[in-house]
């Protein structure tokens, strides 16, 4: 599965894997996108007996904690993989346009060769998002 990741990346949407080979390919995955901060994971109860979990790929980043830099993406597209787990599929989708927006005009982080800082990237995906909703 990792040589399928970085040959024939474009073939893959899911991957059902254990916790611990999940957590090699999500890295890989996400690095292979361009930045560990891109990438939102969910990891799903599909019977719905017990609560499922959406988090960005790179956990909590501990070693750049309150320098400003760490990309937001991440968190934020898992939050939309969590409206769609809801069933609010329209709201996921609002999110993520938000996101495209935001990264199109040039809003990004430097791990992903930009200069904004995360609260400037939160902050414009919020922009981003409340133009949606004030347009509904």
């Amino acid at each position: 599965m990792s040589a399928k990741f970085a040959l024939r990346p474009e073939e893959l949407s899911v991957v059902v894997a254990s916790n611990l080979n999940a957590d090699i390919l999500s890295d890989l995955g996400s690095a292979l996108a361009g930045s560990l901060g891109l990438a939102a994971s969910a990891n799903l109860n599909p019977e719905r007996r017990f609560p499922s979990m959406f988090e960005p790929v790179h956990g909590s980043a501990p070693d750049i904690a309150g320098e400003g830099i760490s990309n937001p993406i991440g968190a934020i597209a898992s939050a939309a993989l969590m409206l769609d787990h809801f069933g609010l599929h329209e709201e996921a989708r609002r999110v993520e346009a938000a996101i495209e927006q935001t990264t199109g005009a040039g809003h990004i982080t430097r791990d992903i060769g930009g200069s904004a800082s995360t609260d400037e990237v939160t902050e414009a995906i919020v922009r981003a998002l409340t133009r949606t909703l004030a347009s509904l």
